[in-house]
């Protein structure tokens, strides 16, 4: 039983006349029978008694019709339904990406995404590099934003800028006088981080400990929001992602370029599969790499 037949019958059953019928489905005679007769020999009998003056139904052909009215409209509803997916007018999509990315870029994407697509509803799971990279893995979201995994496996992942580490002091330090820091300075204060398992932190101890220079920590959060308002109190300093910069001036910190040794990692879309995203999935991406802002350092 196919839709072509169901449609050919219920025009039969619905006008009583096959030359309507033809009119309705802008069939020939000869298709439109040999669809009912397929129709017929596929469900085991007659669902139409006609003669050379009418057409009447049979008592199984009376019960197909209400049916067949159901399953055609299902039909239509899905059909529809997918089109409107696969034109965007329709759907929804989940992302993760890490607080850094979250909370400074990722409004401005999707400012631009529902501008272009209202109709597409978009999930956001603000969580840890980590988090975002278990859950592209475990297909939970369809896109990802993170530092580059070290250990990619069968993840896709399509960078978007180098993110560059900067230090973040108090506004009225007189580190706060310079441009730049050296990390030996920088870590002449009290230094306050992310705990771990953040990949900052562990990006951290591990370039630092390549240069025989430890980690001091003095004060530890989960949020990238608490350790600048840590350092804006007084408390010390950090290190934090380039992506944060606007976000430590905004709670009263001050943001230097580092150096000595420069800490940088790239920053980039991950899918678990790059062929098979939604069509939804695929325009935010475009999004994404078409609203791509380097950080760079500003004045307050």
């Amino acid at each position: 039983m196919t839709v072509k037949q169901l449609r050919a019958f219920l025009a039969v059953a619905q006008t009583l006349s096959f030359t309507q019928a033809c009119e309705r489905l802008h069939l020939s005679q000869p298709a439109l029978s040999l669809a009912i007769k397929h129709l017929e020999e596929s469900l085991g009998g007659h669902l139409l008694i006609r003669s050379t003056r009418s057409v009447r139904l049979t008592p199984e052909g009376e019960s197909l019709v209400p049916l067949a009215k159901r399953l055609l409209a299902d039909w239509d509803n899905t059909e529809e339904l997918l089109r409107q997916r696969f034109t965007l007018r329709l759907g929804r999509v989940a992302l993760a990406a890490m607080p850094s990315y979250a909370g400074n870029q990722l409004p401005a994407v999707l400012k631009a995404f529902r501008a272009r697509y209202p109709q597409i509803n978009v999930t956001v799971h603000d969580v840890i590099n980590e988090q975002v990279i278990d859950m592209v893995r475990q297909e939970r979201v369809e896109l990802g934003i993170a530092f580059a995994p070290e250990a990619p496996e069968s993840l896709h992942f399509t960078p978007l800028f180098e993110d560059r580490f900067v230090a973040v002091v108090p506004a009225n330090s007189p580190l706060a006088e310079g441009s730049t820091i050296d990390w030996p300075t920088l870590l002449s204060e009290a230094f306050i981080t992310l705990q771990r398992p953040s990949m900052v932190r562990l990006l951290l101890e591990r370039q630092l400990g390549a240069q025989g220079i430890e980690l001091p920590v003095a004060f530890e959060s989960h949020q990238l929001t608490t350790v600048g308002r840590m350092v804006a109190a007084g408390l010390g300093v950090s290190a934090v992602p380039s992506l944060c910069i606007e976000q430590m001036h905004e709670l009263g910190a001050r943001c230097l370029a580092l150096e000595a040794p420069v800490i940088q990692r790239a920053v980039g879309v991950l899918s678990a599969n790059a062929d098979t995203l939604s069509v939804a999935a695929q325009a935010l991406r475009e999004v994404i790499q078409e609203t791509i802002t380097t950080p760079v350092l500003g004045t307050d």
